[in-house]
């Protein structure tokens, strides 16, 4: 079968720009896994994906046009249907034989196989490899049912009469293998050699294609089109640092505007755009959401990140005099920038302590109240660990911070653009004259936002950050509101893992389920069972803090042995679990994991209560008594190793009851007749079991 590179494009108005790539990689993957399904490509086979504003498309390279026939074996039907007692062809297996266009004959060709529990007759025949125009128009009705489209609109024909469904309407559908015309259709089109170029640019509105290979360079040179996105958007990122750099300036970096950038324009052309300076002094942070939200320009920052008056516009033309395109630019962004500043200047005639009431007007929940009542909860939590882990001043400040914290959400900046929230309460508390670690805090207290986020810069933002979503998550788990399987409407799993960072990263010496308790009480209306909650959101916790230790790196089995003696402190989870892996490169270690398995599962199966003593006068063998002299010894420098934090060190001291245990194991009866040896021998056992998992329960890493 020959074989040719093939091209395929749909030429439709123009796609949702922050859906244009993953539609583009969407159609042209599905499109060859189709082909490649029907035995179409070759193994050596290479897809270029092609997405711009009006249009997706895809190279495929070494495409037959007809795959290859294959055998297959064809059931027929069971044994006892298709063969009669005597093992002659049943009129059955007949009638489906000539169905086939085959006559009794072929019945010494069928072969008897095992299907389930039954035995099937089965056929093999040739199946004659699907034609490219079968395999093609298959592939395109799969690459369109497939695509990830946002929205899904209807429209008529040409024809008057029919309607299709697509996210926007199809103009033209062009399929060629080499140079051949692929006869498929969809959308009411059918398949040809043209397309259209740039809307304002192209030499000739329609270009021809000669040949599958000749497809992007045609566009760029007859439709002024690049019709990568990937090329497109290395284009706009050359032109955007070349037209900073004759500034001496860097555009913003921010990739998902760039990517909706690149699927609105078909051939870049970045000019230089400013505006009045008077706007500077309203906060950066503002002007530069504004120009990418509402314009897609691209902010010019100074060589320190401060914003200056000037910004990188993307045009979709390229005229000989760009002064108008910039011109209207700038008279299009100034509106922007002049609402921004009067939000700014109305806001700051308020303080944020005159706001604190109006929260009051603010739902939180309807079984948890008002945003004020919230900020009540925050701000006696937050005072309440402040006092813990900085003292009074911490406490005070922490205090304030979490009272004014919320306020900028009822200012006009926040209500335009939520996405400053924090941002631009500190900016009002600055302008206010409050000392810095308070004004920051109200900024901070949202983070960490996402994985990898930075955590609040000062202790009073750690203080309030911490409050704020321990209250969130204590107050939701209080009232039945927690994640279900992957619906997690509140995000709590965000907010348990910024608890744990917080917790561990600052080595804050807050026992949890103490904080957690803490945290409960600060609720006027407390759960039926607040010990149920307090468990339910520590297991929660310690699941997702499991979950995270495991993608940074730790086995399940470390993870385990770990957070399996829920320790008080999480801050001591890092160290604890840097043990457990030292340890376990020890060459005593699986020997004294087994043995530690073997101890936990013999003290579990005791009824009564086992105490870590030892009788001396009734130790009989001298394994036991070897044992009990290796504890004595080594006990006491292992406890005060963990006392001292120091959990490497603590562990790596256990390594030398390896054969002592060994040989208690191997020479001792446990379960003696005597019931005052039998519970001598256990209550050697129990302090074996306690010395060896302070720091971990080494048990979990035995296979």
């Amino acid at each position: 079968m020959s074989q040719k590179n093939l091209l395929v494009e749909l030429f439709v108005e123009e796609l949702p720009p922050k859906a244009l790539k993953k539609l583009g990689e969407s159609f042209s993957g599905t499109l060859f896994d189709s082909l490649k399904a029907n035995g179409l490509t070759a193994e050596n086979s290479v897809t270029t994906s092609y997405a711009s504003p009006r249009r997706l498309a895809v190279h495929v390279t070494a495409v037959a046009t007809q795959a290859a026939d294959k055998q297959i074996s064809q059931k027929l039907m069971p044994v006892s249907v298709g063969l009669d007692a005597n093992g002659n062809a049943t009129p059955a297996l007949i009638k489906r034989l000539n169905g086939m266009g085959l006559d009794e004959s072929a019945v010494a060709q069928l072969t008897k196989q095992m299907d389930g529990k039954n035995e099937a007759l089965f056929l093999d025949v040739t199946q004659t490899g699907a034609t490219l125009n079968e395999g093609l128009q298959k592939a395109l009705e799969e690459a369109i049912q497939k695509l990830p489209i946002p929205k899904v609109m209807s429209y008529q024909l040409a024809d008057g009469w029919s309607s299709v469904n697509f996210v926007r309407p199809a103009h033209s559908l062009l399929a060629l293998h080499g140079s051949d015309v692929v006869a498929i259709s969809t959308l009411g089109l059918n398949a040809g050699n043209t397309t259209q170029g740039h809307r304002f640019e192209a030499a000739n509105p329609t270009v021809t294609i000669k040949d599958a290979d000749s497809y992007a360079e045609q566009l760029k040179t007859e439709g002024a089109v690049i019709a990568s996105f990937a090329e497109r958007r290395a284009e706009i990122e050359r032109q955007l640092s070349a037209a900073a750099a004759k500034q001496n300036l860097k555009p913003i970096e921010d990739d998902a505007l760039l990517d909706e950038v690149t699927a609105l324009v078909e051939r870049p052309n970045v000019l230089l755009g400013q505006f009045e300076e008077v706007y500077l002094e309203v906060p950066q942070e503002c002007l530069i959401l504004t120009m990418k939200a509402n314009q897609k320009y691209f902010p010019l920052l100074d060589s320190n990140g401060k914003l200056t008056n000037k910004f990188l516009i993307v045009s979709n033309i390229n005229p000989s005099d760009a002064s108008a395109v910039i011109g209207g630019n700038e008279r299009v962004v100034r509106p922007r920038l002049a609402d921004a500043k009067f939000f700014f200047d109305q806001d700051r005639k308020k303080t944020l302590e005159s706001r604190i009431t109006s929260l009051e007007k603010v739902v939180y929940h309807n079984k948890l109240g008002s945003q004020g009542q919230r900020t009540e909860r925050v701000s006696a939590i937050s005072i309440a660990i402040g006092n813990k882990i900085g003292g009074a001043d911490l406490a005070a400040k922490a205090g304030l911070a979490a009272q004014l914290a919320k306020t900028d959400l009822i200012t006009d900046m926040v209500g335009e653009f939520p996405e400053l929230q924090g941002i631009m309460g500190r900016y009002y508390a600055q302008h206010e004259g409050l000392n810095n670690d308070v004004a920051f805090a109200i900024e901070d207290h949202y983070k960490p936002r996402f994985a990898g986020d930075d955590l609040p810069r000062n202790a009073v933002g750690i203080t309030v950050a911490l409050a704020d979503k321990l209250e969130t998550l204590v107050g939701l788990f209080s009232i039945g509101e927690k994640p279900t399987g992957d619906k997690d409407p509140f995000a709590l799993r965000r907010q348990a893992l910024g608890i744990i960072r917080m917790l561990i990263e600052n080595k804050l010496p807050l026992p949890f389920e103490q904080l957690i308790q803490d945290v409960l009480s600060a609720f006027d209306n407390q759960p039926a069972d607040s010990a149920a909650t307090v468990q339910a959101i520590k297991e929660f916790c310690f699941d997702r803090l499991s979950v995270n230790l495991r993608e940074n790196g730790a086995t399940p089995q470390e993870v385990d042995a770990v957070l399996s003696l829920e320790p008080a402190l999480l801050s001591e989870i890092p160290q604890r679990l840097t043990a457990v892996r030292t340890f376990a490169e020890l060459v005593e270690a699986p020997a004294l994991a087994a043995a530690n398995k073997r101890v936990s599962n013999i003290l579990k199966k005791v009824e009564s209560e086992v105490k870590a003593e030892v009788k001396t006068n009734l130790l009989q063998e001298p394994a036991e008594i070897a044992l009990n002299t290796a504890l004595g010894n080594v006990k006491p420098q292992a406890d005060k190793l963990f006392e001292s934090s120091d959990y490497t060190a603590s562990l790596k001291a256990l390594a030398v009851l390896k054969a002592p245990v060994d040989d208690f194991f191997d020479n001792v009866m446990v379960n003696a007749e005597d019931p005052a040896l039998k519970a001598n021998r256990l209550g050697l056992l129990a302090t074996l079991h306690q010395a060896m998992n302070r720091v971990a329960d080494l048990s979990k890493l035995a296979g």
